[in-house]
Formats: structure tokens, C-alpha cells, sequence
């Protein structure tokens, strides 16, 4: 941190100091948190906060925009190089307003969406009664299998034919196996309804081809921006040319005035960075990190919805083992140890979202800090001791300290 804000505002240095001690001395393991580079850091703090540039590269409304015009093309060049896509939009301020402008381009309030429910995995702006999209639109969800954890989806099928969903929504924030998107769009196409793909939390395993993309199956894909892709925070809209008009209008001046353009500067950082064989290692690891974690809980008899995982996270449902320990206690017992993860909503969850029966725990940001299987199986084991006890203040004494032990051999920033 410069001398600037100390000297300017030092609560406000203050509390960004302790924020990053903070993530220096805990385990980040909630699904959808990363740790950026240091030169995304730099791209995200720069003059550019001060340029206002309503409008696209090249037709803005203000003047002096030849510079914040390059960095947006080359965010949006390799974009298209990364995810293969015909048209990206790089400004919505993040993955549900990105949804938004999808909602906003081809859809009239009123409209039906189809969308998997938020207890099985689902998201708030897929359709949820508290958020805009559960609000303007007539919204039915899916459901995973209660037995194996997966998406059905010939009664997917069977609920589009009844329904006539004009949106069909996939994509998740808790589902731990992949998507079958072909199988998504050959059931968009049998009821005629547009097709999203939302990949919030897997745009760095797409970009890197260590999960199969919906780019080819789906008419939008769109996703957040500082996940597993790790780039500058916020979200992003992918379609095919034939949909860009409607979807640049609906997301400037439709959903969003200016643009945050040092956020599109750190998204721009963050996809020069993904087209690194380096990313591709990465992206992989996550995933091998993710199984890893998998195994440990299976062994040492936790539950976990699905059985595994396919991708960077694993979504523990406490009933079986641990009956009277909610999502919530876990977290805390966990959080007591500086592990940080977040209770979750489980399928037939019967817990208020507020308490839970779950626990979401991801592998993205433990891998950047270059966790391999040999330490995530320390962390694996870690767990599941606070969970088998979480009172034990010997059992939480052990953990802290092998806790940061980890953390000073694997800091994040040097």
C-alpha cells in the first residue's frame, strides 16, 4: 500500500492492512473467492477510475476516450480468444448484472425462465423471489435428483414441455458436477426458448479446457470475472453476432451507465494472464485439488451431494455424519481456526439459508497460492478434525497451527 492513503485516510488504510493480513494468515477456501495477481491489483488502481466513457470502443459520449477505448478492445480481443465466442460485452459490474442484460435483451417482464433452484445449487439471479429476476419474471425451477445429486434430464425435459419456459437457465454457485449443455440445448430447442449458460464460477476451468464449454450449445454464456478465471472483479456477457445489438443496448444504457473501466483494465490483465500455458497448469491443479479434498472427507465419512465433484468445489450435507452441527456452526468452528469457507443450503435443505445443513468449500484460491494434493489433504484432514470436534480447544490448537504453518510456507504476496 502507498503512503497516499495512510496519510489521506488511515482507517481506511488501516482496515485494507488488516484485510490483507487477514487473507495472508487464513485458508480461502470459499468457492467463489481467488486471489488475484499483483499486476491485476495495479491495472484495478489506476487513473482509469477517473475517465467516464458511456457507450462502446469508439462510439462513446464523451470525449477523450482513444486510451480507455484500447484497453477495453484488447479486454474484449481475448475474451474471444479465451472462450471462443463471437461478440463479448466486458462491461456489466458483476455476473448477476450480467444476467441481467441477457434478461433485459430477449425477454419482456412477464416472460418464463426455467432455472435450478437455489437450495440445489442454483443462483439469487437465476429467478429467485427476493432478486429482480424472481420479481419480473414468472420463474419454475429444477431440481437436482434427491438421490444422486445430479441434474435429470429427460425430467428437465419433461418440465420445459409443460412449462414453455422462454428462457432456459443453467449454470450454478453449488453444483459440484458439470452441466451436459448440448443436452441443455437440444431441450431449449425442443420448446423454442433462448438458452443461457451461466459459467460464473468455472470461467478460468472453460478458458483453460479443463471443463467443457457451453459456447457452442448455448445462444449466451456469461460469467464473473475474478473466479477461477482470476482477473478484475466483475462480470461478462458472450454471445453470438447475431444477438450483440440487443445485448450491448440492454447492458449500456439499458442496465448500467458508465462503465468501471478500471475493472475492465484488470479484466483485460487477468485474460493476458489466462492465455498462459501457466493458467492452463493452474486451472487443472484446481481441479486435482478439488478431488483430492473429495477423497480425504469420503474417507475420514462425510457426505458430500453428488458424492464429489467435477470441478473446484465440494458441497458437504452434514446430516448424515453430523446431524446436529448446521452449516452455520461448522463455518464458525471452522473460521475459529482460520479456514474460511461458507454454509450452504443442501438438496431438501429443511434449515433457514441462514443456518443450513451444508458447507460449500472450494478449492481456487488455495490453488494460486500453490497448494498441491499433498497439502490440501493436510487441509482435508484439517477439517473434518474441527468438524468431528468443534469445541475441542486442543483439537482447534493443533489446526491453527498447522493452519500457519501453511500459510507462511505458501504466502500470497511477496
Amino acid at each position: 500500500m502507498t503512503d497516499h492513503i495512510k496519510q489521506v485516510d488511515p482507517a481506511v488504510a488501516d482496515a485494507v492492512e488488516r484485510e490483507r493480513d487477514r487473507q495472508e494468515s487464513t485458508l480461502g477456501m470459499i468457492a467463489s473467492e481467488n486471489h488475484v495477481s499483483e499486476a491485476v491489483l495495479e491495472a484495478q488502481g489506476t487513473v482509469l477510475t477517473n475517465k467516464y466513457a458511456e457507450g462502446y470502443p469508439g462510439a462513446r459520449y464523451y470525449g477523450g476516450c482513444e486510451y480507455v477505448d484500447e484497453v477495453e478492445r484488447l479486454a474484449i480481443d481475448r475474451a474471444k480468444e479465451l472462450w471462443g465466442t463471437d461478440h463479448v460485452n466486458v462491461q456489466p459490474h458483476s455476473g448477476t448484472q450480467a444476467n441481467m442484460g441477457v434478461y433485459f435483451a430477449v425477454l419482456e417482464p412477464g416472460d418464463r425462465i426455467l432455472s435450478l433452484d437455489l437450495t440445489h445449487g442454483g443462483h439469487l439471479s437465476h429467478g429467485h423471489h427476493v432478486n429482480f429476476s424472481g420479481q419480473l419474471y414468472e420463474v419454475e425451477q429444477y431440481e437436482v435428483d434427491p438421490e444422486t445429486g445430479y441434474v435429470d434430464y429427460d425430467d428437465l425435459e419433461a418440465q420445459a414441455r409443460e412449462f414453455d419456459p422462454d428462457l432456459i437457465v443453467s449454470g450454478s454457485s453449488a453444483y459440484p458436477r458439470e452441466f451436459d449443455w448440448a443436452r441443455i440445448g437440444e431441450v431449449a430447442d425442443a420448446v423454442d426458448a433462448y438458452n443461457l449458460a451461466d459459467i460464473a464460477h468455472i470461467t478460468g476451468l472453460v478458458a483453460a479446457g479443463v471443463h467443457s464449454s457451453p459456447v457452442a450449445h448455448a445462444d449466451f454464456v456469461t460469467g464473473s470475472t475474478h473466479k477461477t478465471i482470476r482477473a478484475g472483479r466483475g462480470g461478462i456477457i458472450m454471445c453470438d453476432e447475431e444477438y450483440a445489438d440487443d445485448v450491448d443496448s440492454a447492458v449500456f444504457p439499458g442496465s448500467q451507465g458508465g462503465p468501471l473501466l478500471h475493472n475492465v483494465a484488470g479484466k483485460a490483465v487477468g485474460f493476458a494472464e489466462a492465455l498462459t500455458p501457466d493458467f492452463e497448469e493452474y486451472a487443472e491443479r484446481t481441479v486435482e485439488n478439488a478431488t483430492v479434498l473429495a477423497d480425504v472427507f469420503r474417507e475420514r465419512g462425510l457426505s458430500m451431494v453428488s458424492g464429489g465433484t467435477d470441478k473446484h468445489l465440494v458441497l458437504v450435507d452434514l446430516r448424515d455424519s453430523h446431524p446436529d452441527l448446521t452449516g452455520k456452526d461448522a463455518e464458525e468452528a471452522l473460521s475459529a481456526v482460520d479456514i474460511v469457507v461458507n454454509k450452504n443450503t443442501v438438496p431438501g435443505e429443511t434449515r433457514s439459508p441462514f443456518v443450513t445443513s451444508g458447507v460449500r468449500i472450494g478449492t481456487p484460491a488455495l490453488t494460486t497460492r500453490g497448494f498441491g494434493p499433498e497439502e490440501i489433504e493436510r487441509v482435508g484432514h484439517c477439517i473434518v478434525d474441527v468438524l468431528d470436534a468443534p469445541e475441542d480447544e486442543d483439537v482447534r490448537a493443533e489446526v491453527r497451527a498447522d493452519v500457519e504453518r501453511l500459510c507462511a510456507e505458501h504466502p500470497i504476496y511477496d
